[in-house]
């Protein structure tokens, strides 16, 4: 099971369109309010297993101030208001639309972040640093950030993002560390490492592909209805995605080394789509799904562009 499940999480690429069709297929045929109470239960499968690996210990080492100062500037300064500004141009008319793209942009780093800047030989220390400092900060800025740049437009009860936000991400964090530290007592650090560290994040994408079966599944007679609605939604995701591969590698060539320069680029453009995921289907009840859909598509152009990145590192460092 555990070989079929590391088999998934790394074909993630086929995964979400696969998850995205079945989806469609059910919401046009099906009735979906019962997946509604399947939700929490996929939201949760999704969160805690990223937090049972998260090494939060490693944001207290130094060395790298630069890089990790540089990366959160790009995150909170830069990255939402350029999706802010993407999202009033092409969604000036779905407004939880535009929440989605700002969603997708305000919670950066995931365990991937890790995982690509280890493929293409960048600083794997700065990177994990980055996770933890990024997912900590995006998740108590989200709502505050939702509210200033949406509020006029989407209906934000704050306290009730917040509220989502501690039972999506600080819950999970905290149960996943006493999960972590829990096996690190029965089986040892190494034993930790090298038999349980890897199985929790094939769980975790389970998750990902059941909320992501459940937001397609709600919309499926809207895009039945209007099929362009997937291109109108992936052409500002791509352009999203490629200015922050652009600036952040033109930031990074410019004020770090070539390792620190490769952990900020997949600290800043790897968002943790996961929790966005989450916060968009569990905050903002049945129009969060317009959002959900911009998030469920973010999926595809991430993990492919970030494959596609590593590819030409050592050409662009």
């Amino acid at each position: 099971m555990w070989n079929i499940l590391l088999k998934i999480s790394k074909n993630l690429v086929l995964a979400i369109p696969s998850m995205m069709v079945l989806g469609f297929i059910f919401g046009l045929y099906s009735k979906t309010a019962i997946l509604k109470n399947l939700i929490v239960p996929f939201t949760f499968l999704m969160v805690y297993p990223m937090m049972v690996t998260l090494k939060i210990k490693k944001v207290l080492e130094g060395g790298d101030t630069k890089a990790q100062i540089l990366t959160q500037a790009i995150n909170f300064l830069i990255i939402p208001f350029i999706a802010f500004g993407i999202g009033k141009i092409f969604f000036s008319d779905k407004p939880y639309m535009a929440l989605g793209l700002l969603l997708a942009a305000l919670v950066p780093t995931s365990g991937m972040t890790i995982s690509w800047t280890g493929f293409a030989k960048g600083n794997i220390e700065a990177a994990v640093k980055m996770t933890v400092i990024g997912l900590t900060l995006g998740s108590l800025a989200t709502p505050f950030y939702v509210q200033f740049l949406m509020g006029a437009h989407v209906e934000v009860e704050i306290i009730n993002v917040m509220k989502q936000i501690a039972f999506i991400v600080f819950l999970p964090m905290t149960t996943g560390y006493i999960t972590q530290q829990l096996l690190i007592k029965k089986f040892g650090q190494k034993g930790f490492q090298e038999r349980w560290a890897p199985r929790f994040p094939s769980l975790s994408t389970l998750g990902v592909l059941g909320i992501v079966f459940i937001a397609i599944a709600l919309k499926a007679r809207s895009i039945a209805n209007s099929p362009q609605l997937l291109l109108y939604i992936f052409l500002p995701l791509l352009l999203l995605y490629a200015i922050n591969f652009l600036l952040s590698t033109f930031i990074g060539k410019a004020l770090l080394p070539r390792g620190d320069a490769i952990a900020l680029v997949y600290g800043t453009v790897m968002r943790n789509l996961s929790i966005a995921l989450a916060i968009a289907i569990n905050a903002f009840g049945i129009a969060g799904s317009d959002a959900a859909l911009v998030i469920a598509i973010a999926y595809i152009i991430q993990v492919q562009s970030a494959a596609w990145y590593v590819r030409f590192t050592d050409k662009v460092f």
